[in-house]
């Protein structure tokens, strides 16, 4: 009797763990935790996970349990596709919210479409991750074929300069950008003295003595804050005080911290992720990130809550599609490209049929004593409708 009684409690023990595990959806989020790019990736999660909080009482009353589980990619494409096998093993996870890279993007996307489990990028701007026409690739924000014309046009109509060094950190984002910003400058009949990609990260002795010899109106990088930052330092110790101007990868608290205060001056930055003071909505967000976090939100915290809003809502509404059922992950893919999704703190989204956001703004910053200020705002949309 004793043992039957146990068995009996072994089963209801084990039917109890799978009810449980089949009302539990997951939402992945993909970004570096660690390494030089934390900062960015962090925030990316942290915004994802104010998104799952604010609807978990929506699920629960459908019942189901609606979690973020976090991966870190380091950002390191080998690391991402890695992570994305992980995310396409757990069948409990429905879509993701990431990356923080294009060239992690491109690979981890690619090992998730045969899933069909939908991404929903807060943050990649090369042209080739939605180029590939992939089902399950979205982005909430603006192209490298956008980004790079909108700070080329800066640098020649606001900085008037007439000869410009370009360099990129040697990834598909780096790359990308500064073809875009070579191309759309030469077009302007701005001369372009070099397009230099490099991998260094700490002695950039010899690329500043090229620049000194170049003597350019302004330098161009498209690389990532925490090896800019490195460059600008060397540059400005140099005694180099040309401008110095970036894509969205110089969006962190941490650049001028990188840099120094007294060097942190006349660096400008277009960026996918706007301020938060540029966005109206963002005040109870960004009182909610400091309680939630004890740290400061930043744009790329603001973008991760609402790439995380529309996987959310695309999860929802293949939940009702479904009859209030668990849907599959096809279901959620389909639902997140075809969906409009609104309360969103950059505006309304909606994806054409390549998954690029129909409607996006570029913001221009301006570094000024450490300090970031919002210099302008372009509207922009993608080529195709």
């Amino acid at each position: 009797m004793k043992k039957s009684a146990l068995s009996l409690t072994v089963l209801a023990a084990l039917a109890l763990g799978t009810a449980s595990a089949q009302t539990t959806i997951k939402i992945a989020s993909l970004s570096p935790l660690s390494g030089g790019q934390s900062d960015l990736g962090t925030q990316i999660r942290n915004g994802a996970q104010l998104a799952v909080n604010e609807y978990k009482a929506q699920f629960k009353k459908i019942g189901f349990d609606l979690v973020l589980v976090p991966y870190d990619d380091q950002a390191d494409p080998a690391t991402g596709t890695a992570a994305a096998r992980k995310i396409a093993a757990d069948r409990q996870i429905l879509a993701v919210v990431g990356t923080l890279n294009s060239g992690v993007a491109i690979p981890a996307s690619a090992a998730l479409v045969s899933s069909k489990v939908a991404m929903v990028s807060p943050a990649n701007t090369a042209n080739g991750v939605t180029d590939r026409g992939l089902s399950n690739m979205n982005r909430i924000v603006a192209r490298d074929d956008a980004q790079g014309p909108a700070g080329a046009n800066f640098i020649s109509g606001n900085l008037k300069a007439k000869k410009v060094y370009v360099l990129n950190d040697k990834t598909a984002y780096g790359e990308g950008l500064a073809k875009e910003v070579e191309k759309a400058l030469k077009a302007k009949g701005v001369t372009v003295s070099a397009n230099e990609g490099t991998e260094e990260k700490s002695d950039f002795s010899s690329i500043v003595a090229k620049i000194k010899l170049a003597n350019p109106d302004a330098i161009y990088f498209g690389g990532i804050y925490n090896q800019v930052g490195v460059f600008i330092k060397q540059l400005r110790e140099a005694g180099v005080q040309a401008p110095v101007v970036g894509g969205d990868g110089l969006d962190s608290g941490e650049l001028p911290v990188i840099v120094g205060e007294a060097n942190a001056n006349n660096i400008y930055f277009t960026t996918v992720a706007a301020p938060l003071s540029a966005l109206p909505a963002a005040k109870v967000f960004a009182t909610n990130y400091k309680k939630t976090f004890n740290d400061d939100a930043q744009g790329f915290g603001a973008f991760g809550y609402d790439a995380a809003k529309v996987v959310v809502q695309g999860v929802l509404n293949a939940v009702r599609a479904n009859k209030n059922k668990l849907p599959s992950r096809a279901q959620v893919e389909s639902a997140i490209r075809k969906g409009s999704f609104t309360g969103l703190l950059s505006g309304n989204v909606s994806f054409n049929s390549a998954g690029d956001r129909k409607a996006a703004t570029l913001y221009v910053m301006n570094v000024t004593a450490g300090k970031f200020k919002l210099s302008t705002s372009i509207p922009v949309k993608p080529v195709k409708q």
